[in-house]
């Protein structure tokens, strides 16, 4: 069977990029996107190419930036902008394919595959999409194009900015073994660490350890360990997916959530989808179920009723959340959360006979509806994420880091 076509496409220090098309002003001088000293303690969300220069990073406060360039220029986000330009960029890639999985706010998988005979081979697809997303965006993308995802997204971090690296069976000895273990998917400080105390520094040098070693010290984690270090990841690039019987999201984290906060933020933000899907078709659902995929791979699922039917957002995502923590004990690592509306009916239709409930929870639900109804119209004017729900503001799920308006819970 003939590989498939993989890439995975990376927006180049987005958020100062963003900032740098709404001012042109930025594009010669040191600057960091950063959160209000009040609400984030100064903290830097992006950087642009200069500031880079100086040893800024991610997540260092305004202060430590300050001290490594005093010349630095402070940018506030606009994180309503950073939404659109996601759409944007997500509409883009589209044109070339429909099996898109958004990995944050800023990178995308795309399957390809289907789509050579029309558009040409991989990197050729990649310098199409390169030149769409600089043309009308005015900002830059780094492209991975592999046989697989993992390798796809090593090719998008291997050169920056505004780069396309092809990773072929052929080129897996040259560009990828020699990388340090720390640039693996999923690869993250503990497991760099516990890797580098047995001697593995490299892609390579992991690639070379026996499946069952990595086992032995990782349990299931050591299998995908095995795999993604040789070059054996067949996951499937998985857009969200619905039928006439079901309407379902899911997102993979940028990290693996254990606060309660985060979870609740996941949470929010797959409900949310769900929701304003539901209204947009006219139905409302039955059933809700809740996956998750733990640290170890491990997939635990839950349903439960919706009574009565519904389609509001709040009401969806406290019964998610209700589900999600009856599947997750303190401390437990979520990497993957899937929600999925099911047994739907058309709400003209569906008789909820509200009469039997309390006069002030049929109040509150009609408040909520209309709270919904006014985000829809909202979203269809300036786009799906101009309004972010409460529990996703401030942060660092890999979804969004905070939005310019919030609907109260």
């Amino acid at each position: 069977m003939a590989d498939r076509v993989i890439l995975h496409c990376d927006c180049n220090s987005f958020f100062a990029s963003v900032e740098t098309v709404l001012n042109p002003a930025y594009k010669n001088v040191p600057m960091a996107v950063c959160g209000s000293e009040e609400n984030r303690h100064g903290i830097v969300l992006a950087k642009n190419e200069l500031a880079k220069k100086y040893g800024i990073t991610t997540a260092e406060t305004i202060h430590s930036a300050k001290r490594k360039c005093p010349s630095l220029v402070i940018a506030a986000p606009h994180y309503e902008k950073y939404a659109e330009f996601s759409r944007r960029a997500n509409e883009i890639y589209a044109r070339y394919t429909d099996m898109i999985e958004p990995f944050g706010i800023d990178e995308s998988w795309l399957d390809v595959t289907g789509s050579r005979m029309l558009f040409g081979d991989g990197r050729e697809i990649a310098e199409k999409i390169s030149s769409d997303i600089k043309r009308e965006l005015g900002i830059t993308v780094s492209i991975g194009v592999s046989f697989n995802k993992v390798f796809a997204k090593l090719g998008s971090d291997y050169r920056k900015p505004d780069a396309i690296t092809v990773i072929g069976r052929e080129d897996v000895e040259r560009i990828v073994y020699p990388l340090p273990i720390s640039d693996l998917l999923f690869v993250g400080k503990k497991t760099a660490e516990a890797l580098r105390s047995m001697g593995i520094r490299t892609i390579g040098e992991l690639a070379a350890v026996p499946e069952n070693v990595l086992t032995l010290k990782f349990g299931k984690s050591g299998e995908m360990l095995y795999k993604y270090s040789r070059g054996l990841d067949d996951s499937a690039v998985s857009p969200a997916t619905e039928d006439a019987k079901s309407v379902s999201a899911a997102f993979t984290f940028k990290h693996d959530l254990t606060a309660r906060e985060e979870l609740r933020a996941g949470i929010e933000f797959l409900s949310d989808e769900i929701s304003m899907r539901l209204r947009a078709k006219g139905v409302v659902c039955r059933t809700l179920q809740v996956s998750v995929k733990d640290g170890l791979l491990r997939v635990v699922q839950r349903q439960r009723p919706v009574d009565p039917p519904s389609n509001i957002s709040r009401e969806l995502a406290n019964l998610s959340f209700d589900i999600l923590m009856g599947m997750c004990r303190d401390g437990d690592r979520v990497r993957m959360l899937s929600v999925c509306a099911t047994g739907l009916v058309p709400e003209d239709e569906l008789d909820t006979q509200l009469s039997i409930l309390p006069e002030e929870n049929d109040a509150e639900r009609e408040k909520m509806k209309k709270v919904d109804q006014t985000v829809d119209k909202i979203r269809q004017k300036y786009g799906t994420k101009s309004i972010i729900k409460g529990a996703v503001v401030d942060t660092d799920i890999g979804v969004y880091d905070s939005p310019r308006k919030k609907v109260p819970k």
